[in-house]
């Protein structure tokens, strides 16, 4: 099958159904509700194989056994970052023992610019909104308005990491200066030129239309961090908006970041949230009715906020400004990638593409191939990671997509209450539920394409490359996904069938994700146990099912005992290690509006709450069971379980 796309515009003009279905299609259920059910997915070492052709088309050959190599390239990957750091080992460790008890204060951050001093910027710096060419970045100052803003909520994890005293957000003016409102001694602000598949159309110059960088300091372990102020105001990527955020969204985005992160999932963090004090207008509903919301601004932190995007808007403005890719390009391998920077060409790590004519791909031979392959893998290991804990995400466009596998950009995201896997909680994404839980691992592979297309209009990899990244995502996702089932279940392999039959059970009743998975630690491996009394540990989770579904069940339970006797691993061993990887705790659409609802009458306390319950979402933490009840009937109600990308 082939696909053309015009030379012009490298962005490969594919929808969701016509290249990851395609290439799912042995795996897919019967039922043509879902483009994709993860269980299904799963077949051992076989890989997907999305063909990009050079010449302007792709070709999407049948799936082809994973050829076998004497390494991996997960092994391939730490073998190169053990080489780049070994040289620089005795320096860090001496700068860490020198430096790692000293908090410093905002004055005393270390900045280093390198994204402006770099790369190609904006020669204005006005805020008008326009079409920036040939530029990386447009430095713009904060413009939100703000009267006496006020702390809402702060996390010492993150102050930690950069080194900052957390005795600095007692600050009087601390607030003033994360709104935006007082300079930060050292900032270069700016905001990032970028562009994006939305929905699966290219849509154009995106940009930080409300998000401006501070710019990046180091730490005293000589890591890069980003600040950056998301809600403070106009950018030349603005367009028709304002450039300001909402507290409601703004609680969300500070709330899910740092629960991400303790839940142990790549995601960009949140030094602080503060409300500027004035009031910002939103249609929520997009239905006509625009009211009133407190105004808000979140400090968002990560290494880099560079996104498939930003390679793209470049790509796509033609041969003039390919030179721009190569540049972020080599950039971001500088600074985030050294390990690949410092690829030895005496290390033989060629594998077969499984064409015809044996050729093979030389990871070696070109950083650009062995970059590629690295975003792939993380991205496939990421989605497989929400997969896990039944998050979704909701706007996985282009410009969502961090390219060192973060979870990035968080509106309407939510978490899997009853088990569906057609969830979305985006009111936008309805019609076509192409952003909904299930679809996640297609849509990584459909935007993986995008940006393995825009590096080959750059002349960066070749198509032989571009597929063999796509194939080792596909690699990768299949095997993080079987191997977190396995440990959800305790298992010491994963069992195709039985997780197959679960996924089924869950769907058919509707049963609650997060608290099934915590509760199957309770089951006993003994097979003796009655068959009326299987099902008791489930209970709490099982609800108002009849006799059918109880013998269901009940048939389920047993085939699990069975895996359970033949792993041989004690019960308390199993469920220490099962309640480490299922957590009891995540963050809930309804836990998130009750905190919003208090924020909005001038009590932050429960932001501080959830947040502390969210630090800790495996451990029991004794008087805080109401934060994993199952959901109220009013979280049902639109604006609470769906949202839309009003913020």
């Amino acid at each position: 099958m082939i696909f053309h796309f015009s030379p012009k515009s490298p962005l490969l003009s594919l929808s969701a159904s016509s290249l990851t279905a395609l290439c799912l299609r042995p795996f897919l259920p019967s039922s043509p509700k879902f483009l994709f059910y993860p269980s299904l997915l799963l077949k051992p070492r076989i890989s997907l194989a999305c063909r990009v052709s050079t010449g302007g088309r792709l070709r999407m050959d049948s799936l082809s056994p994973d050829p076998p190599s004497s390494l991996s390239v997960d092994s391939v990957a730490d073998g190169l970052k053990n080489q780049s750091l070994r040289e620089h080992d005795n320096d860090k460790i001496n700068n860490e023992n020198k430096n790692k008890n000293v908090k410093l204060s905002l004055e005393d951050l270390n900045w280093d610019h390198s994204f402006v001093r770099e790369l190609p910027g904006d020669p204005r710096s006005d805020s008008i909104p326009r079409q920036v060419l040939h530029a990386c970045y447009t430095k713009v100052l904060p413009s939100a308005e703000v009267e006496n803003p006020k702390l809402v909520a702060w996390s010492d994890s993150v102050a930690d990491l950069l080194g900052l005293d957390p005795k600095e957000f007692e600050r009087p003016d601390f607030p003033l200066k994360f709104s935006g409102a007082s300079p930060l001694a050292g900032a270069v602000p700016y905001a990032q030129c970028y562009g994006g598949h939305q929905f699966g159309t290219w849509a154009g110059q995106l940009g930080d239309g409300r998000a401006i960088t501070l710019g990046e300091i180091l730490n005293s372990k000589l890591e890069r961090w980003e600040l950056q102020l998301k809600g403070a105001g106009k950018t030349p990527y603005s367009r028709f908006a304002d450039g300001l955020a909402v507290l409601r969204s703004s609680i969300r985005e500070f709330l899910c970041s740092e629960a991400m992160h303790f839940l142990g999932i790549p995601t960009t963090r949140a030094l602080c949230l503060v409300t500027t004090g004035k009031f910002v207008i939103r249609d929520m509903f997009y239905d006509g009715n625009p009211k009133e919301e407190p105004g808000a601004i979140v400090c968002r932190v990560a290494q880099s906020f560079l996104r498939f995007g930003s390679f793209q808007i470049h790509a796509s403005r033609g041969e003039e400004d390919l030179g721009i890719v190569r540049a972020l390009a080599d950039y971001a391998i500088r600074h985030h990638f050294p390990h690949i920077e410092n690829i030895s060409k005496s290390e033989s790590l060629s594998f077969s593409t499984g064409d015809d004519d044996q050729s093979v791909v030389d990871l070696t031979s070109n950083k650009y191939a062995a970059w590629i392959v690295e975003i792939g893998e993380r991205t496939a290991s990421l989605v497989a990671r929400w997969q896990g804990v039944g998050f979704t995400h909701g706007v996985l466009n282009t410009d969502n997509m961090s390219i060192l596998g973060l979870t990035i950009d968080y509106g309407p995201f939510g978490f899997l209450d009853a088990f569906d896997p057609s969830y979305t909680p985006n009111t936008t994404d309805l019609p076509g539920r192409r952003y909904c839980f299930a679809n996640q691992p297609d849509i990584g592979l459909w935007n993986i394409a995008q940006f393995a297309s825009t590096l080959m209009a750059a002349h960066l990899i070749s198509d032989k490359e571009a597929n063999y990244a796509m194939e080792r995502y596909g690699t990768k996702f299949m095997d993080e996904y079987q191997a977190i089932m396995s440990r959800k279940l305790g298992l010491q392999k994963y069992n195709k069938q039985l997780v197959n039959k679960l996924l089924n059970n869950l769907a058919v009743d509707k049963v609650d994700y997060t608290n099934f998975f915590r509760s199957l630690s309770s089951i006993k491996a003994d097979p003796s146990i009655p068959e009326d009394e299987l099902l008791v540990p489930l209970k709490a989770v099982l609800l108002d099912i009849g006799k059918e579904r109880k013998e269901a069940w009940a048939n389920w339970v047993q085939s699990y005992v069975q895996e359970l006797v033949a792993s041989g691993i004690s019960d308390e061993e199993r469920k220490a290690s099962m309640d480490s990887v299922n957590p009891k705790y995540v963050l809930r659409n309804y836990l998130c509006q009750s905190a919003i609802d208090a924020a909005e009458l001038g009590d932050f306390g429960e932001v501080r709450r959830l947040l502390k319950v969210m630090e800790r979402p495996y451990d029991e933490q004794p008087g805080m069971d109401k934060y994993a009840r199952l959901p109220p009937a009013w979280a049902y109600r639109p604006g609470v379980c769906m949202l839309s990308c009003s913020s």
